[in-house]
């Protein structure tokens, strides 16, 4: 059993907004196996779904983003799934839009919610996902308007192209594990 954790904020105004972008990957994983997701036991929607006979709990945190970890540790008791049995889904202001980075480990690089998850679990190692929401002609003034904005017509384009990769990439990591998935998927897509 595998835990696929993807994160956002839960209130309706932060639809379609860069930080909400993990959100979107899990609904895409969810959607495609034609499930939705239901309240949880603890502060988060899951959704199970069965892909090639290995069970996936999804999960959308529904504690905002920078307390994501009470969401992921409270999914993890219920469903008894271990940290390397976890992978957390992610905007990375680091890494230009078009582009994921998998990782097995690592320090949470800015990202809050990251962060939370590892200060929750007293560890950072569990996988996650980084889906990049750089701009490249875009100096920043304040970054939590910018992760917290809506993409851009020109975004929307690169995302909606960018969230099936993501899917693909999850999926990857729950048949084949960490390293397979970092190997196809650790590379610029557009």
């Amino acid at each position: 059993m595998k835990l696929i954790a993807g994160l956002g904020n839960p209130e309706s105004q932060y639809t379609g907004t860069r930080h909400n972008i993990g959100f979107e990957v899990v609904e895409k994983i969810a959607d495609s196996f034609r499930t939705v997701f239901k309240k949880g036991k603890g502060k988060y929607l899951v959704a199970k779904i069965t892909h090639r006979k290995e069970q996936l709990i999804l999960i959308k945190p529904m504690t905002y983003m920078n307390l994501s970890g009470h969401a992921v540790v409270a999914a993890m008791n219920f469903y008894k799934i271990g940290r390397s049995d976890i992978l957390v889904i992610c905007d990375d202001l680091n890494l230009p839009s078009g582009s994921i980075r998998l990782r097995a480990k690592g320090s949470a690089g800015g990202q809050n919610g990251l962060k939370h998850i590892i200060e929750s679990l007293g560890s950072d190692e569990f996988a996650r996902l980084r889906v990049g929401i750089k701009l490249d002609e875009q100096p920043l003034n304040s970054f939590s308007s910018f992760v917290l904005g809506k993409f851009s017509e020109s975004e929307k384009i690169v995302m909606e192209k960018m969230l099936p990769v993501c899917s693909d990439a999850a999926l990857d990591f729950a048949i084949n594990g960490i390293e397979h998935a970092m190997n196809n998927y650790n590379k610029p897509f557009i």
